[in-house]
Order: structure tokens, then C-alpha cells, then sequence
């Protein structure tokens, strides 16, 4: 038999990948953020503090009040509510630049949404807005935090057209700040990090979620009931949660009594001038604490509109 020449095997490479999921990696390799709830203790936020965006701008074209806005007053009023922010402990960011032509940009909760793993950047739905993501994204990745999507192709959506429910539970809705193509980009990202979607139609009357519902705690929600559908409710019973009416339209829809910031389960910040929805939250067992943010509602949004979450819990 012919003498076989015995040649040593190629070595294996004896190394092997770290199998970890993106979401526990996150604060070593990127930074401590992360988003799964509307309550959990407030860390960390990305704000806009109002500058020559606000100088001079056409209010209708922009769609602001036609009230004179004062200036200084109103950054005086948003370093209020960051100081506040910082009282608590939170960790205050800022969108350093800025278009001079976005008067909205203020409302930074409409130009990303946070998640367990990350920030998907936005795409506005109104024209006056567009461009004003791109700083988003901008300041998101000088701290740190990846930035898992940008919503594109024909889709527009904004970051007040989602609620936390809980990590595996979130409301989107459709309407004029969010079409269908927008949903399913952002309802694809979720679902992959095994987050059960609900739709939610926004009325005509309204176009983000955070004007007609926000959970107050974790097992205590406020609506607008006229304007919340029946199916998202019923949901949130199922999980155990307890519905709160709004006792005023006025004060929902002048004074924006949904929209208000918790800064932990059950202690909540809210603007001045809602005292009915004030008293039904403290009924309730719900710590209240309100600021005077008169100029920046002017915008047509409050303290939701202005706060992006970057880390709760």
C-alpha cells in the first residue's frame, strides 16, 4: 500500500463571538439610555432650548397661537423646567443647533422615539418641520445614543405617535403626523425586540397621542375620553390599568392637561391653569407638581411636546 503523507490539520480558530443581546450591551459600548415606559423613573432627556428659531417667524405658516410670544420669557420658562428636571436627577441634553427657520423645534419629543436599543429618528409630517430630525440625530450620536432607524421612503411619523404601554406593549397611531408607511417602519423595529404594536386612529381633531392620553403610573392612566378609541382602552383595563377621565375639554385642549412629563410612577410634572385634572389626579394618589410654561404653549404643545425621553428606569 502507497504511504499516505500525513499532513496536520488546519486548527480551528478557537474563538468564539460574544452572544449578547444589543439592548444589555448598551450602557457599556454606548451609554446608559434606553426607553420602555412613560413612568419609570425619569434619567435622562434631549431637549431644545429655544433660540433664534424664535426670533421672527410667521405663526400661522408655523402653526403657532397668533399671541405675541415673549422671547426671553420663554426661555426663561423652558430653563425652568430643565432645572426642575435636573432637581430630580435627570440628566438634561441639548440640541445645540438648530435650523433658524424651525420655531417648532422646541417640541423635541416629536423628532425621535426612544426604545430599549435605541432612538428611531423621525420624519415630520408637517413641511415646516422637515429638517429639524436631522440635528436630532446630530446631538443623538455626539452622546452616544445609536440611533436604530430613521423613518424614510414615502413614511412620516413622529415621536408623540407612540405610548409606552410597557417593555412589551406600545401604542402607535395614525393620522396626519404619522401615515401607514410610517407605522409599519416603526411597528417592523418594535416587533423585533418583541414588542406587541396596537393601532391606534388619531381623530381629526388631534394629531398625537400625548394630547388625548398618558398614563400618570403604572397601573393609572388620563384620557380624553371622547377622543381615545374604545379597543386601545379596553386593552389597557385588561392590563390592569385604572382610566381617568378628564373632567375638562378646556383645560385638555387650552391648557393641556394630557400632557405632562412623570418623573417616576405616580409624581407627575404638568403646566399651570388645569385644576380640575389636577384635583381628579390627586384624588387619586397621584403627586402632582405644575410649572408655568404659558409661552412655550403658544407653540400649541407643553412639557410632553418638549421632553424626549433618552433613559427611564
Amino acid at each position: 500500500m502507497e504511504k499516505r503523507i500525513d499532513i496536520d490539520a488546519i486548527p480551528g480558530e478557537r474563538w468564539f463571538p460574544k452572544e449578547t443581546t444589543f439592548e444589555a450591551d448598551m450602557e457599556m459600548y454606548w451609554g446608559d439610555f434606553g426607553v420602555a415606559s412613560e413612568v419609570d423613573t425619569l434619567r435622562a432627556v434631549l431637549m431644545r432650548r429655544p433660540g433664534k428659531e424664535i426670533e421672527q417667524f410667521d405663526a400661522s405658516a408655523v402653526r403657532f397661537s397668533d399671541e405675541p410670544i415673549d422671547i426671553e420669557l420663554m426661555r426663561k420658562q423652558h430653563d425652568t423646567v430643565t432645572d426642575i428636571y435636573r432637581k430630580f436627577g435627570v440628566k438634561v441634553y441639548y440640541v445645540d443647533e438648530q435650523r433658524e427657520d424651525r420655531p417648532n423645534a422646541v417640541f423635541c419629543r416629536d423628532l425621535m422615539f426612544m426604545t430599549p436599543e435605541g432612538a428611531i429618528i423621525t420624519r415630520p409630517g408637517m413641511a415646516a418641520r422637515r429638517g429639524e430630525e436631522r440635528y436630532v440625530a446630530r446631538a443623538l450620536a455626539n452622546i452616544g445614543v445609536p440611533i436604530l432607524k430613521t423613518i424614510t421612503s414615502d413614511g412620516f411619523f413622529e415621536g408623540a405617535n407612540a405610548m409606552w404601554v410597557d417593555r412589551h406593549t406600545c401604542v402607535l397611531s395614525t393620522g396626519s403626523r404619522c401615515n401607514q408607511s410610517g407605522f409599519e417602519q416603526v411597528k417592523t423595529e418594535l416587533e423585533r425586540m418583541g414588542v406587541t404594536v396596537y393601532h391606534m386612529q388619531q381623530p381629526y381633531s388631534n394629531i398625537h397621542i400625548d394630547g388625548l392620553m398618558n398614563p400618570a403610573s403604572n397601573d393609572t392612566v388620563l384620557i380624553h375620553a371622547s377622543q381615545v378609541p374604545y379597543d386601545i382602552i379596553d386593552m389597557l383595563k385588561k392590563k390592569g390599568y385604572k382610566i381617568l377621565e378628564a373632567p375638562s375639554q378646556t383645560e385638555v385642549r387650552e391648557t393641556f392637561a394630557c400632557n405632562f412629563v412623570a418623573l417616576e410612577p405616580g409624581h407627575i410634572l404638568m403646566s399651570e391653569g388645569n385644576p380640575r385634572t389636577q384635583e381628579l389626579l390627586e384624588n387619586n394618589g397621584i403627586k402632582v407638581e405644575t410649572v408655568n410654561i404659558s409661552e412655550i404653549m403658544k407653540g400649541r404643545g407643553a412639557l410632553h411636546c418638549i421632553t424626549a425621553y433618552l433613559k427611564r428606569g
